[in-house]
């Protein structure tokens, strides 16, 4: 009997540490492929704005990058053979029709516009109100409790928003350039709210087929690729500091680096980590936007400026921390006794999503 109840109890244990160690493991990954998107996306201003300047509009930049990310993306589920990718879609095409205009179309033509028109480290520090929005939709709509740790990192994060816009000279920087990166920040929170929402019915390959098809179909009108100077990809193209690559290479960067890899872990890294947990890991993207903008463009900000995207990114940090260790309580709570099916199989019960 006594031996009896200590192999359970061994058993109980080693199903806990096995638990305990894919979590860690699943945690490890996510946080891999959440840097990983983050600085592939921190690439994709520099490379938009070379194209851009050398003649392409920023809503045909967009296009060109959305319908690229289609053709690999349509290869790649043809080589994996991945079953069930079109039921996933079609039991899941409200959602993905939402996420493909805006966490996609939406987010990338509001942050190319803004990225035209202000330095890129100024219109990604725009674009990044996003996490803070993530923690607003949470605490004002989902009706989570907010840590006040991050109510003041909403506080330092508009701060910070305003040393980077300069509000009090009159609003120096290009309003429309503002405007634009702020509409690309509500696009970024839609991101990882609808994977967050989308995790367990579609998979990051799918979901973004799906979605970059949806976001090349809305923009086709507003971009006419039919009228796009396709001879800037023929050639060299003038960056900073009197350097040049050829077109096609920062087009194929763009497309390859910044838009498949960045969205397929940047999705994979959500469904890992959830939203607030993989938003926070995005800060990682606008350090490399300004550095890559630094050194391939020559762009340089001002020191309040700079000052200013610190403040940002602190405030965002700060929100971002409450919900993530909210959310870390609760996944804590809800794995803390596993039933004798867990013990048993060594797989840990589905979480709902919040």
């Amino acid at each position: 009997m006594n031996r009896t109840s200590g192999d359970t109890a061994s058993t109980t244990t080693s199903a806990g540490t096995t638990l305990h160690g894919a979590a860690l493991t699943k945690t490890s990954v996510g946080v891999l492929l959440g840097v990983t998107s983050s600085v592939s996306f921190g690439a994709s201003g520099p490379f938009a704005k070379a194209l851009i300047d050398a003649g392409f509009s920023p809503l045909q930049a967009v296009w060109l990058r959305t319908v690229g990310a289609v053709l690999v993306l349509v290869a790649c589920g043809v080589v994996v053979r991945r079953r069930g990718l079109i039921g996933m879609l079609r039991r899941n095409r409200g959602l993905v029709t939402v996420y493909g205009l805006v966490a996609v179309a939406s987010c990338q033509a509001l942050y190319f516009v803004a990225a035209s028109r202000l330095p890129v480290g100024v219109a990604i520090l725009l674009e990044f109100t996003g996490p803070v929005l993530v923690v607003g939709w949470v605490r004002l709509v989902r009706r989570h409790p907010v840590a006040r740790v991050s109510l003041a990192g909403v506080a330092v994060a508009m701060a910070g928003l305003a040393c980077v816009v300069q509000i009090w000279s009159g609003v120096h920087l290009d309003a429309v350039g503002i405007a634009a990166g702020l509409g690309a920040g509500t696009g970024n929170a839609a991101f990882f709210l609808l994977i967050d929402r989308l995790t367990g019915g579609v998979d990051p390959l799918a979901l973004n087929i799906g979605g970059m098809l949806v976001a090349a179909i809305a923009l086709l009108p507003l971009a006419a690729p039919w009228s796009a100077p396709w001879g800037v990809l023929t050639r060299e193209v003038p960056l900073g500091h009197g350097s040049a690559a050829p077109g096609w290479l920062l087009a194929t960067s763009l497309i390859l680096v910044s838009t498949v890899i960045a969205y397929l872990a940047g999705t994979a890294a959500v469904q890992r980590l959830s939203a607030p947990v993989a938003a926070g890991l995005a800060y990682v993207e606008p350090t490399c936007a300004a550095v890559i903008a630094w050194v391939a463009l020559g762009e340089r900000l001002s020191p309040v400026q700079i000052a200013g995207g610190v403040v940002v990114l602190f405030g965002a940090y700060l929100a971002q921390r409450g919900i993530a260790a909210g959310r870390g309580s609760d996944r804590a709570t809800t794995v803390q006794a596993p039933d004798e099916e867990v013990a048993a199989t060594g797989f840990e019960p589905a979480l709902t999503p919040p």
